[in-house]
C-alpha cells in the first residue's frame, strides 16, 4: 500500500505530480471545499504533508495528523511551520534548500538592472505608443543610473549573497556585505553596521535567509543609503519597514527600490504602485521551470527518505 500524503499547495510541474501519485497517494487539501471533513476522513493515514513556504502547516493540523512522519516544503521558508513542534513529536521538516540560489541571485541582478536602467517605465513608454510622439525619443525619459562599477551592499552572505556577489563582480561593482558575523571564506569587506553599510553602497541588496525576519531596513537606513542610493530585497518582505519605504521613495529620500517579497503577500502598498522608482514582481524568484523542476524532485527524495527511515537532504528539524 502507498504512503498517503496530504498536499496542501499545488505543483506546477507535470512530470513531479506525475511522479508523485506514482510512488503516494496523493490527498489534494488544497482542492477540497471541506477542509475539515477531509481531515476528518483522511488524516489518520497521513504520513507525509507537502506544502509551500507561504502557506506551511499550522500546529492545530499537524495535530490532526497522528502518524504524520514528514513535512516536506516545497521552498525555503520554514517560519510558516512550528519547527519546535514538530521536534518535539519526531516530525521532519525538510525545505528544498540550495534549489533556489542561483534563480534568486539572478533575479537580485535583474532586479537593479531594471531599476537602475528603468527598464519597465521605457516599456511602458513604448507600449503606449509615445515613443513617436515626442520630437527628441528620449527627452521623456530621465537618463538611468548606470549599473557596472556600482557599490554594491549585500545583507546577508549565504548562499544566496555569495551567488549575487559572484554576478556583480562581473560587472566590476566592489561589494561589501553584512550578516552575522564575518566569513572567514569571504573576501568581500565585512560591515558590522547596517546604517554604515547602507552609507558605503550604492545598492543595498537584500539576501538574508531570515525566517523570523524583523523590519531592519527602516528610515534611518534608507536616509543612510541615500538620494542616489537603491533597496533590491529578494529576501523576505518582513526585512523592510514598508510604510518608511514608501516615505522615502515619496521624498525622493532614495532613488529606487526593486522588490520580490512584501510584508503580507499578496497584498503590496498600493502607494507603490504609481511609483515609476518602484520595480515589483509577484514573489517569483524561483519561479522558472528548471528551478521548480529541482524542488519538486528534492520534495519526492524527502518523502522517500523520511518512509525509508533516513533523514533526508535539506533537514531543518535535526
Amino acid at each position: 500500500m502507498k504512503p498517503e500524503v496530504l498536499q496542501l499547495s499545488p505543483i506546477l510541474i507535470p512530470e513531479i505530480n506525475a511522479r508523485l501519485s506514482e510512488l503516494f497517494t496523493i490527498r489534494r487539501y488544497f482542492e477540497q471545499a471541506d477542509k475539515a471533513a477531509y481531515v476528518h476522513e483522511h488524516g489518520a493515514n497521513i504520513r507525509g504533508v507537502i506544502t509551500g513556504g507561504h502557506t506551511g502547516i499550522s500546529q492545530a493540523l499537524m495535530a490532526q495528523l497522528p502518524n504524520l512522519e514528514v513535512v516536506a516544503v516545497n521552498g525555503v521558508g520554514t517560519d510558516a511551520v512550528d519547527l519546535a513542534y514538530a521536534r518535539d513529536r519526531g516530525i521532519r521538516v525538510t525545505a528544498t534548500i540550495g534549489a533556489l540560489t542561483e534563480d534568486v541571485a539572478d533575479l537580485a541582478i535583474g532586479l537593479l538592472i531594471a531599476v537602475c536602467r528603468g527598464l519597465c517605465t521605457s516599456d511602458r513608454y513604448v507600449r503606449s505608443g509615445q515613443w513617436p510622439q515626442s520630437p527628441t525619443p528620449l527627452a521623456p525619459l530621465p537618463l538611468a543610473r548606470q549599473v557596472s562599477g556600482m557599490r554594491i551592499g549585500i545583507v546577508g552572505m549565504g548562499r544566496v549573497g555569495r551567488a549575487v556577489a559572484v554576478r556583480a563582480a562581473a560587472f566590476g561593482c566592489p561589494i561589501s556585505y553584512t550578516d552575522l558575523q564575518p566569513m572567514n571564506d569571504v573576501s568581500h569587506t565585512f560591515v558590522a553596521d547596517l546604517k554604515q553599510l547602507a552609507r558605503d553602497s550604492d545598492a543595498l541588496i537584500l539576501a538574508a535567509a531570515a525566517d523570523k525576519a524583523e523590519a531592519i531596513i527602516d528610515a534611518q537606513v534608507l536616509q543612510a543609503l541615500g538620494k542616489d542610493g537603491y533597496l533590491i530585497n529578494v529576501a523576505r518582505g518582513k526585512l523592510v519597514n514598508e510604510e518608511d519605504l514608501v516615505a522615502a521613495l515619496k521624498a525622493g529620500e532614495i532613488a529606487g527600490a526593486a522588490l520580490d517579497v512584501f510584508v503580507d503577500e499578496p497584498n503590496v502598498p498600493e502607494a507603490l504602485f504609481a511609483n515609476e522608482q518602484a520595480v515589483l514582481q509577484p514573489h517569483r524568484a524561483s519561479a522558472t521551470l528548471q528551478t521548480r523542476t529541482r524542488m519538486g524532485e528534492m520534495v519526492v527524495a524527502s518523502l522517500l527518505d523520511s518512509f525509508a527511515g533516513k533523514t533526508p537532504q535539506g533537514c531543518v528539524t535535526g
